[in-house]
């Protein structure tokens, strides 16, 4: 069984495997150890009552509340970059409180199978929209050094970032990528390698004044290791698709559209974030 590399993706799908707890359950031991009621119906004492039937995930659930996640995190987005821009020095705190809440509450939703918990993933849009404000803000009017506009940048990213997103879902629909497990492997191996490089230009930038392996600093490299970044981004959409899909072919609960909505939003921020930075390169002085 295909997995997807994103953690949240790969939980949501795991729990509807085998379905929700009662969907789709029926009385599964009717006929067997029958007694007799004292109106004289046939009862069964070892059938639990049939749970509540639940309305099948369709993909309008899935757009629904996917356009609902992404509207409360741009309003938070929004609200926080002109918080910023009146108070520059707000920039480092929103965006720290805004990553370590919303790394929080994925960890949340996937280690607690939380998944389709709307607190969980509207909380998660807020958290992500202090993040993306303050970053947004960080790059456009403080890194970028030159006449570019701050909102022309950011037009961009996220002109860039739905760009990617919406020709990944021709390639998904069209099949001109499979998604088969060997890929799933390919794609999750190359993820870890770009943490594993993260994680240690962080460190060995706390010894060089920052500077690190080289993988942040706008030069050549840092050019090639954003590209890369988006390479990966760009294909976990595939695997974020195809779980969707699978989900909605399983006859899962409509509710599991908001593990759908989160899985989508973590791999977008991710996206525009780095298309950002990689935009920033080029028009720095």
């Amino acid at each position: 069984m295909r997995e997807s590399s994103n953690p949240v993706m790969r939980g949501v799908v795991r729990d509807n495997q085998t379905g929700y707890a009662g969907f789709g359950a029926g009385a599964a031991a009717a006929g067997q150890g029958a007694m007799w009621n004292q109106q004289g119906q046939q009862t069964d004492p070892y059938t639990r009552p049939a749970a509540p039937v639940t309305r099948q995930l369709t993909i309008d659930d899935v757009v629904t509340k996917t356009a609902i996640t992404l509207g409360v995190l741009t309003i938070s987005a929004i609200a926080t970059y002109f918080l910023v821009d009146q108070n520059v020095g707000l920039a480092s705190p929103l965006m720290l409180v805004g990553a370590l809440g919303g790394l929080a509450l994925v960890l949340v939703a996937s280690f607690g199978r939380k998944q389709d918990n709307p607190a969980i993933v509207l909380g998660y849009a807020v958290f992500e929209g202090l993040f993306v404000g303050s970053i947004s803000f960080v790059f456009a009017n403080m890194v970028v050094a030159n006449d570019t506009s701050a909102g022309a940048l950011i037009g961009q990213a996220v002109l860039g970032t739905f760009g990617v997103f919406f020709g990944m879902l021709l390639v998904y629909k069209v099949g001109a990528i499979r998604v088969t497990p060997r890929f799933t492997r390919m794609l999750f191996a190359g993820m870890i390698g770009v943490i594993v490089l993260m994680l240690g230009n962080l460190v060995i930038g706390l010894f060089n004044g920052g500077e690190g392996f080289g993988l942040r600093n706008g030069g050549p490299l840092a050019i090639i290791f954003s590209l890369v970044c988006i390479a990966l981004a760009a294909f976990s959409f595939l695997l974020d698709f195809d779980a969707a899909d699978r989900l909605i072919r399983a006859g899962a609960p409509e509710r599991a559209a908001w593990g759908v909505a989160l899985g989508l939003t973590v791999t977008l921020v991710w996206l525009y974030v780095e298309i950002l930075r990689l935009l920033s390169y080029f028009n720095s002085d």
